[in-house]
C-alpha cells in the first residue's frame, strides 16, 4: 500500500506529492524539499540529497538508518537517498512533482477518441504513453528511467 504525502518546498512556492513503499519509511523521513525556485540556494549534500531536475529532496539519514532494518536484506545494506528514491521508499508520486494530476488530466484528453474511434484511441493512448516517458527522460526526470539502470550519462540526473 502507498498513502500520499505532501510537503511544501522551503520557499513556499510549490509543493510536491510522494509516496513512501509499503509505508516502510515515514513521512518524516523528508527533511526538506526545493522546488528549481530555492534549490539553487542551498548547498546540496551527496550523503543525504538527491536532485531531480531541479528538485532536491532532503532526506533524515538519521531515521532512514533507522528504518532500513525493515527494507529488504540487499537495500538495508548501503542506506543511501538513490536506494530512497530510486526504489521508491520515499519518492515522487508519478514521474515528477504533479505528474498524477498532469497526466491524469492528458489521458482525459485522448477519452472522447474512444467514444468515436476505439481503435484509434487505442493506439493514440499507447503513443502517447511511449512519447510521453521519452519526453520525460529528455527533460531529466529521474523516474522516467524506472526500469533501467539510472543513466549518468544523460548529464542531467544528479545534478543541482
Amino acid at each position: 500500500m502507498c498513502v500520499e504525502h505532501s510537503v511544501m518546498c522551503k520557499c513556499g512556492t510549490k509543493n510536491a506529492s510522494f509516496n513512501f513503499k509499503d509505508e516502510i519509511m515515514p513521512s518524516e523521513l523528508i527533511r526538506g524539499l526545493y522546488c528549481p525556485d530555492c534549490s539553487g540556494n542551498i548547498e546540496f549534500d551527496r550523503s543525504s540529497m538527491i536532485s531531480d531536475n531541479g528538485w532536491v529532496i532532503d532526506y533524515d539519514m538519521d531515521i532512514a538508518r533507522l528504518y532500513s532494518g525493515k527494507l529488504p536484506h540487499q537495500d538495508g545494506d548501503k542506506i543511501s537517498p538513490e536506494i530512497l528514491f530510486d526504489r521508491g521508499y520515499a519518492t515522487w508520486r508519478g514521474i515528477y512533482p504533479g505528474d498524477h494530476i498532469e497526466s491524469v488530466a492528458e489521458r482525459n484528453s485522448l477519452i472522447e477518441l474512444s467514444k468515436t474511434d476505439p481503435r484509434g484511441y487505442l493506439d493514440a493512448i499507447k503513443n502517447w504513453g511511449n512519447e510521453r516517458m521519452e519526453r520525460l527522460k529528455e527533460e531529466g526526470w529521474r523516474k522516467a528511467y524506472e526500469g533501467e539502470e539510472i543513466s549518468r550519462k544523460a548529464g542531467l540526473l544528479d545534478q543541482v
